[in-house]
């Protein structure tokens, strides 16, 4: 499955350029080039991997932009493209919470490193540890979901799913988008198989009816998990 990412770029000769270049090494690319679109149109910025933000944005700055997109996300990468090569950029950016920034113009195999780089330290921040789960805790390294009444072992594609329907938590989920981002294909027998684990993870959860993973036929699941 290609990587997706929401590009917000005002200068259509470089956004235009930068998407073609990543659309050509790979990913997938959505391209704003007015920031508040990002909060008009509404849209699902968890179905993204990162973001990459210019900082000189019209009506809002990339800056002020991040801190809408973190308080909402608080874990949803961000690097900042910045024309200015000034350390007061690199500083405020860091402080906002981006995990990365970089100069314009940028070398294109650069910018893709920091992004590959920038997506394994996600991947590492969003599975490590205890996370509490209604009256559940999943710890994501030991592989274990843990209920005063029972504590069972899980597979690591499991935990994958059930971290994945935490950040779809109240909102609705569709099974193609489980598909790729799990099982990295969709066809008939895998979708069998989510199926199967749809029903244990549901199973695992049933001492904690505030739990619910709704099926939707012919589009998804919607999902409710305490807020923690």
């Amino acid at each position: 499955m290609k990587t997706k990412i929401l590009l917000v770029e005002d200068d259509h000769d470089f956004g235009l350029i930068l998407k073609k270049y990543l659309e050509l090494s790979g990913f997938e690319i959505y391209w704003v080039q007015d920031p508040k679109d990002v909060l008009r149109k509404g849209i699902n910025l968890l179905s993204f991997d990162i973001g990459i933000l210019d900082i000189m944005l019209p009506n809002i700055d990339g800056f002020s932009l991040a801190k809408i997109i973190l308080e909402r996300h608080p874990d949803f990468p961000i690097l900042f493209l910045t024309a200015k090569n000034q350390q007061i950029d690199r500083i405020t950016g860091l402080k906002i919470g981006a995990d990365d920034y970089i100069s314009k113009p940028c070398d294109p195999e650069e910018l893709i490193l920091r992004i590959k780089n920038i997506l394994k330290r996600s991947i590492v921040k969003n599975t490590k540890g205890e996370i509490k789960i209604g009256e559940y805790i999943l710890n994501a390294e030991k592989l274990s979901l843990s209920h005063h009444k029972e504590n069972v072992r899980i597979t690591m594609r499991e935990k994958d799913l059930i971290i994945l329907f935490l950040n779809y938590n109240r909102q609705t989920i569709k099974r193609d988008e489980i598909l790729d981002k799990i099982w990295k294909t969709n066809d008939y027998f895998t979708g069998r198989s989510l199926d199967v684990y749809i029903s244990k993870v549901r199973k695992y959860f049933r001492h904690d009816e505030s739990i619910k993973i709704i099926s939707i036929r012919g589009v998804g699941f919607e999902l409710e998990f305490p807020e923690s």
